[in-house]
């Protein structure tokens, strides 16, 4: 009887890799802390293999389990994440201008860069007073409601442009645009100014004025906003601080700070 070849590595380990993956993306900001069979339901899996998989991701320390027996995001996978060249790179060349813009304004300082066609923040400082935020550090966010959103949004190819616009948007006040008209004339008008706006469209008592952050070639990979309460400041004149702490920035980013 013929001896069966052997299955290759990747035919074994690809499908464990994504189902291990898989149990990782389960965890959210409102899901932190899961038990073995919360994970297998919200994984679609049978307890049985989640438990197995818990068991590497436990021993690699992906994960951590506490005394109540649930399971928590583990510090490993935060050190991993914090060698990506756009978050960290770009984190520790603008965090001296984003204190100093926090100490000028006693404001909200946010930094971010797109992934997709979604925001990803990679930095905040919080001011002492100011107004409260739904934004978190590593925390994601519609590209077309926030200050941060719509300059990268501006500055994306096309493509991804049309996708943002083509798919629905998610409304968060009264005044969040959703219609794609208005939309597009917002991302003209922040090309043309140098700086976008966006006034109530996270909360109600929230105005965010957002700069881009430029890399050597001088295409857009990051932007800088404050977030300040409405009413408390015009935009026109909180731009100025942002566009100089925007091309402090963009003249400090490290060559390993890349476009996505």
């Amino acid at each position: 009887m013929p001896i069966p070849a052997p299955r290759q590595p990747a035919e074994r380990t690809g499908p464990v890799v994504a189902r291990a993956l898989q149990i990782l993306g389960v965890f959210t900001p409102d899901r932190r802390a899961l038990t073995l069979s919360e994970l297998a339901r919200h994984a679609g899996m049978p307890v049985s293999t989640v438990h197995r998989l818990v068991s590497d991701l436990v021993a690699w320390g992906a994960l951590e389990r506490d005394p109540a027996g649930c399971f928590h995001i583990g510090l490993r996978l935060w050190e991993l994440g914090s060698l990506a060249p756009r978050g960290l790179g770009l984190r520790e060349a603008a965090l001296p201008y984003l204190e100093d813009l926090s100490q000028v304004t006693r404001e909200n300082v946010q930094l971010a860069v797109r992934e997709g066609t979604e925001v990803v923040f990679v930095e905040r400082i919080a001011g002492s007073k100011a107004v409260p935020v739904l934004t978190r550090v590593g925390g994601r966010f519609a590209l077309t409601a926030t200050g941060v959103g719509l300059v990268l949004l501006a500055h994306a190819p096309a493509d991804v442009q049309e996708q943002v616009l083509n798919a629905p948007i998610t409304r968060y006040t009264e005044r969040t645009m959703t219609d794609p008209r208005h939309i597009r004339a917002a991302l003209a008008d922040t090309r043309s100014r140098g700086y976008a706006v966006s006034d109530r469209q996270v909360t109600m008592d929230a105005l965010s004025v957002a700069a881009p952050i430029r890399d050597a070639q001088g295409e857009v990979t990051a932007a800088v906003s404050l977030v300040v309460r409405h009413g408390g400041a015009a935009p026109h004149t909180l731009a100025p601080l942002l566009l100089t702490s925007a091309r402090a920035i963009s003249r400090a980013l490290p060559a390993a700070v890349t476009r996505p």
